[in-house]
């Protein structure tokens, strides 16, 4: 019999977790966890699902899309216009990198702590 396993939360390493979880709490309209503080904050990610933020002294951001400090984590985000998308983002803090291998199809920015993730358009 195969285990069943169910994913029940995902945590990123970053310097600011309070910075970090704003951010995609704005990008998101998830609801920040009442817990939240300095060392860890987190989203309620809905479905079960836990988005965590954890402080790590001596973070180093990855780097996209050179891998001398590896991404850790990728994260893909559905939107209904890509370029509506990517302002908003950009606005609440997000960067976009000069590599953009997605042509149309995908948008690869990086959060405020440096992780890349990517804006995909909404299936319909």
């Amino acid at each position: 019999m195969a285990l069943q396993m169910k994913l029940t939360a995902i945590t990123l390493d970053c310097p600011d977790p309070e910075a970090l979880v704003a951010f995609y709490a704005q990008a998101t309209g998830l609801g920040i966890h009442p817990e939240s503080h300095r060392d860890f904050a987190g989203l309620d990610g809905g479905h079960g699902l836990f988005i965590g933020f954890q402080r790590v002294d001596g973070y180093q951001a990855p780097r996209w899309p050179d891998q001398t400090v590896p991404q850790q984590i990728h994260l893909d985000f559905e939107v209904d216009d890509l370029d509506e998308g990517e302002a908003l983002l950009l606005a609440l803090g997000a960067a976009r990198p000069d590599c953009q291998p997605g042509g149309d199809r995908w948008r690869v920015l990086t959060d405020p702590a440096g992780h890349p993730f990517c804006l995909t358009r909404r299936k319909v």
